[in-house]
């Protein structure tokens, strides 16, 4: 029996990239490591699941307008720790 993780951000949540986001092959409209997303660049959580093979938590993240790109945990931080803008 394992234990039930819990999401750190919430739908609707503002966070920042924590790196720079390339695509791995997700993303249908780039080619493969094309840059998506620079590091520091604000979006919005929109929905939260759970990778199927490996039960992480991937939020969908919408970067401007309609670029939505997957992320895991490690890749954003809260919009509100940076104090940068973008």
């Amino acid at each position: 029996m394992s234990a039930e993780v819990e999401s750190r951000f919430d739908w609707g949540r503002r966070v920042r990239a924590s790196e720079d986001l390339y695509n791995d092959g997700s993303y249908p409209e780039q080619p493969i490591d094309a840059l998506l997303v620079r590091e520091g660049d604000a979006g919005e959580v929109i929905q939260v699941g759970k990778h199927v093979d490996s039960g992480a938590i991937v939020y969908m993240v919408e970067f401007g307008a309609d670029k939505v790109i997957g992320c895991f945990e490690s890749e954003l931080m809260p919009l509100e720790t940076t104090g940068a803008t973008r």
